[in-house]
């Protein structure tokens, strides 16, 4: 399967979210496991915004957790086209935060401007693949316009998130 994943997937895989049960720490670990495994395969953007803010929230030496295992993972399988594939997506302004690809639904008008490439990337996959989602309340308040505009999101710690929403 061709999966996105959100920066906060390893960031809790790492243990550092407050807000993510050990349920979900295991599970995101789980899921990261899945790609470096082989069983799943990445999609990333050619222009290094995914791997750019991956680079921003965890780190590739020291004492890695699995969400820094993940990113060293990323930065060694990159270009390996069996572990990796990459699409284009189009910036549409200069600080790269709206794309081309991004919904024009009036509904995601204040959407994370930080998290759109993700969604840019998953809708410009011929596949549309899911984009995997960990303990973010944004994406779960805005999950019913994504989905209406042909994005999949797999709440991986949909029990945790829902906790949150109470």
């Amino acid at each position: 399967m061709k999966v996105v994943v959100d920066t906060n997937v390893a960031a809790v895989a790492n243990g550092h979210s407050a807000q993510a049960s050990t349920n979900c720490v295991v599970t995101c670990v789980e899921h990261l496991q899945r790609i470096t495994n082989g069983m799943d395969q990445l999609v990333l953007d050619d222009q290094w915004r995914i791997i750019g803010e991956y680079q921003n929230n965890l780190h590739s030496g020291g004492q890695p957790g699995v969400g820094d295992a993940f990113l060293k993972w990323v930065l060694t399988n990159r270009t390996n086209q069996r572990r990796c594939e990459h699409v284009s997506i189009t910036p549409v302004n200069k600080q790269e935060t709206t794309f081309e690809e991004f919904p024009a639904d009036p509904a995601l008008k204040d959407f994370d401007p930080s998290d759109r490439k993700f969604v840019a990337v998953a809708l410009a996959h011929p596949k549309r693949p899911p984009i995997w989602q960990a303990v973010d309340s944004e994406w779960w308040a805005c999950r019913g316009a994504l989905e209406r505009n042909g994005v999949t999101i797999e709440f991986v710690c949909e029990d945790d998130i829902r906790q949150l929403q109470r």
